[in-house]
């Protein structure tokens, strides 16, 4: 899974979430995002308003919270979505095994140019692939 903070860099680069059942999402605000919450039907339940998404906590899981705005919100996109995102810009991902650890190798183009990210983790090194081909489209 990403760190909050890779997933800061993406919303900052101006990577958008539009909530869907599986989603994984902290709330954004100090000393409360270290929770982890999964959108589902069953527990948190998306529900679209003309002045923006609201995610409401059913039942009793989250006693102290009703609900918050997917504004409040910052997503925790998993490895499929990411990879998913890079789209054509997604070359290849190669792992190897390195002394006493394992690196995950993301390959993708990237303002024409092949370039790699590479990360203990395969979602870490597909999310600073995205963070690169966001920031790289703006420009």
């Amino acid at each position: 899974m990403i760190s909050v903070s890779l997933a800061r860099s993406l919303r900052d680069a101006g990577l958008r979430w539009h909530p869907e059942t599986g989603d994984r999402f902290v709330i954004d605000k100090p000393e409360v995002d270290e929770d982890v919450y999964t959108v589902s039907e069953m527990t948190v339940e998306r529900h679209d308003y003309p002045t923006g998404t609201v995610l409401g906590f059913n039942g009793t899981t989250e006693w102290a919270l009703d609900s918050v705005t997917a504004a409040e919100s910052l997503w925790l996109p998993r490895e499929d979505q990411l990879r998913d995102l890079l789209g054509p810009a997604f070359i290849g991902l190669t792992r190897t095994a390195a002394r006493d650890r394992v690196v995950f190798t993301v390959t993708a183009t990237i303002a024409g140019t092949e370039r790699t990210f590479a990360a203990d983790d395969p979602a870490i090194a597909y999310g600073e692939a995205l963070v690169a081909y966001i920031t790289a489209s703006l420009e």
